[in-house]
């Protein structure tokens, strides 16, 4: 007997829905015979500067050039990424006392520990180097700060993320 499948409880990252021409979440998506998918204006865009229609990531040529219509699984999965792009975005804003790490990536992960040398805040996974080599275990790690004071002068020290 097989094995029940475990949930797949992994968050689809902003890559997933990103045309790779405007490099922003997928406005119209459209998905072209090779599978991969773009905004629809820019496709036709792009293939409007082209003498041939083909895809921009692996150069298939479509002859003729295919009708594209929109994918609606991936309009309204898109939608709902934007939505909740927004919604984490209006929740961070509201709570003012919260720090996040300065090194994630989009989603930010809450900060652990600020390093008063580092002049940095980290999370779980970007505070483990500071636990585990010499040179990082010698630094000041204090409880998640907003704005880090120097520890000389005690005057908040300006980051420029």
């Amino acid at each position: 007997i097989a094995a029940p499948k475990e949930a797949n409880t992994t968050k689809l990252s902003e890559d997933q829905f990103l045309c790779s021409i405007c490099l922003d979440v997928f406005t119209d998506p459209v998905t072209l015979p090779c599978g991969h998918n773009f905004c629809k204006t820019c496709i036709h865009h792009h293939w409007s500067i082209q003498a041939t229609s083909q895809c921009p990531y692996c150069k298939q040529v479509f002859n003729p050039k295919p009708d594209l219509k929109i994918n609606i699984f991936i309009s309204e999965m898109a939608g709902q990424f934007r939505q909740s792009k927004l919604t984490n975005s209006s929740q961070r804003q509201t709570n003012p006392e919260e720090v996040f790490c300065d090194f994630c990536t989009y989603p930010k992960s809450r900060a652990l520990k600020s390093c008063q040398e580092c002049q940095s805040s980290f999370c779980e996974s970007h505070l483990a180097p500071h636990l585990i080599i010499d040179n990082l275990q010698t630094h000041t790690l204090v409880d998640p700060q907003r704005n880090l004071k120097c520890m000389v002068s005690r005057t908040n020290i300006s980051v420029y993320v």
